[in-house]
């Protein structure tokens, strides 16, 4: 087993639950997200991290890290082929944030069909990428009774085209077009001047995949189709364009994932890769502990329930609103409202 004497790690002091974890097997140095730079890991063999750190040739060459553990579900922020390339070896934690995602949703989705007097009964979701997250919002879209779209063509080729559906198909049709794709070369941009001018006039749009998915100028300019806006990632984070910001009927900083559970299993995904990377058998199951029972997930039924109560109900399990009032009120705090931000417990929709 590879112990502290000949192993340093250095982790995002602002992943939870990680402090004490990993020090019976190395040397550990919390560092806040400014500080991790390649100057820091230098001399270390091991990071833990999330987004915000750039992991590429200009921040790890000349280092001594060999493993990259990412607390977070997307992997753009790590160029995966130089890492391959050089003998880095790089674990995310795949489907941590879904049901947190999923929750962020739904909220911000009645939370703004109530104060813009939108109905939803009968209306047609479009889930644009039907992956972790999308399936989870396409099972409680069901529940709530909307019809429900899926455009996915990686799953599409390998799965057979029953139930998929063309983007064109999905923008034309659809009353709410929700985003969970993933960032590459195929999606970036992909919410463009095209995009936007399929949807239906009056539709709700929500993006909280990553920001770079959507050309923003396009956004922009098709505003005034648009019946609302929700937006949770942005392009140039932390950098939010302001006239973006002020067109949003929930606007957030990148938080749609936060919740308690997301956390836990984030931070357990990333210590649980190094345990079985490194051979530390006794944190091959590692889970925080639940610190306080009111954090545990709630059950929510939604059957027989009118929009109204079911928009209550949203808002009650998770204020949306409370997030986007911070965010507006000081949209330079983007970094600090994530760094800071008090973790929310999860609800399941039940029928």
């Amino acid at each position: 087993m590879t112990t502290f004497v000949d192993m340093k790690i250095i982790a995002d002091t602002n992943i939870p639950f990680l402090k004490g974890v990993l020090e019976p097997y190395a040397e550990v140095e919390y560092l806040d997200i400014k500080d991790i730079t390649r100057e820091a890991m230098l001399d270390a063999d091991a990071i833990v991290i999330r987004t915000r750190t750039r992991c590429n040739a200009d921040t790890l060459s000349g280092t001594r890290v060999r493993v990259i553990s990412s607390a977070t579900i997307g992997t753009d922020h790590i160029d995966m082929d130089w890492c391959a390339h050089n003998g880095i070896s790089v674990y995310n934690a795949e489907g941590c944030n879904a049901s947190g995602v999923e929750n962020y949703v739904f909220s911000a989705l009645y939370g703004t069909a109530s104060r813009r007097a939108i109905r939803l009964e009968g209306a047609t979701i479009g889930i644009v990428g039907v992956g972790h997250v999308g399936k989870l919002v396409e099972e409680s879209a069901l529940k709530l009774g909307f019809n429900v779209l899926r455009c996915d063509p990686p799953r599409a080729a390998a799965e057979g085209p029953a139930g998929f559906c063309s983007l064109e198909e999905l923008l034309e049709e659809s009353n709410v077009v929700t985003m969970h794709v993933p960032l590459d070369a195929g999606t970036k941009g992909m919410c463009n001047d095209d995009f936007f001018a399929r949807m239906k006039d009056g539709a709700i749009f929500i993006n909280a995949a990553r920001g770079e998915i959507v050309d923003e100028p396009a956004l922009i300019h098709a505003r005034p189709k648009l019946g609302a806006l929700v937006l949770d990632t942005w392009c140039n984070e932390p950098n939010v364009n302001p006239l973006l910001l002020d067109l949003c009927d929930v606007a957030t900083p990148h938080i749609a994932g936060y919740s308690y559970q997301g956390k836990q299993k984030g931070s357990a995904m990333a210590v649980r890769a190094l345990a079985h990377h490194f051979g530390w058998e006794a944190l091959y199951d590692f889970y925080p502990e639940t610190e306080n029972e009111a954090l545990r997930p709630l059950d929510v039924s939604v059957a027989g329930k009118s929009q109204g109560e079911i928009a209550s109900m949203m808002q009650y399990n998770y204020p949306i609103f409370t997030d986007d009032f911070l965010f507006r009120s000081n949209p330079g705090s983007f970094e600090q409202l994530r760094s800071e931000y008090t973790y929310r417990r999860e609800f399941h929709i039940t029928d």
